[in-house]
């Protein structure tokens, strides 16, 4: 990890005040897809961020090209914590994301990703997932499919804002799930989602 990598998690601590719940789940360093709701610019940071170090080495968070690319200061920050860029706006049929994701995941890296694409408001249900998981999991059956869920990091940079501000924050990491064969995506997507939703309520 780099100087910059290390006060990226220093910062994520300190405006966070981040709690992690493991709940039937160890930190382990084989390869996953963390996969949790989504509600501000920041969760991808504070996820990575509130894994052991060791775990932290091996996973890339999943990021939208567009925003991270926009400054050469974001583009330092994504970098340091090794955040795999995706376009979301020229997507390519001969060069799609998932294929793009498998690749730079080779059989050493894990993934943190958000499944509703966009960001929701944070304040209502979580909205429907698009189908990149399920695509993942049907590509890569070995994968521990991981669900996450970020409570209150909406409210520490909320939407429009540039500098955070600081408050406490928890992640509830809960068991692994896994695609189940033959089982339709429209199934497993919304499995996918009830599994976090749930971590909610623990």
């Amino acid at each position: 990890m780099t100087l910059t990598s290390h006060a990226i998690v220093l910062l994520a601590k300190l405006f966070s005040g981040f709690t992690v719940r493991w709940v039937d789940c160890q930190p382990d360093t084989c390869q996953r897809i963390y996969f949790a709701n989504h509600t501000s610019h920041l969760d991808a940071v504070v996820l990575w961020s509130a894994l052991p170090r060791e775990l932290r080495a091996v996973t890339r968070p999943v990021a939208a090209k567009d925003y991270w690319s926009s400054s050469w200061f974001k583009q330092h920050l994504a970098h340091s914590f090794n955040a795999l860029l995706v376009d979301r706006k020229e997507i390519k049929v001969h060069k799609s994301p998932i294929d793009i994701m498998l690749k730079q995941m080779g059989d050493v890296y894990s993934l943190i990703m958000f499944p509703e694409g966009g960001r929701s408001s944070g304040e209502s249900e979580m909205t429907d997932f698009k189908s990149g998981l399920f695509y993942m999991a049907k590509k890569r059956p070995d994968l521990e499919l991981v669900p996450v869920y970020i409570d209150n990091v909406n409210r520490i940079l909320p939407r429009g804002e540039i500098l955070p501000v600081p408050l406490l924050s928890c992640i509830t990491i809960g068991p692994p799930i896994f695609l189940e064969t033959g089982e339709p995506k429209h199934v497993f997507l919304k499995r996918a989602k009830a599994s976090v939703q749930r971590l909610k309520e623990l």
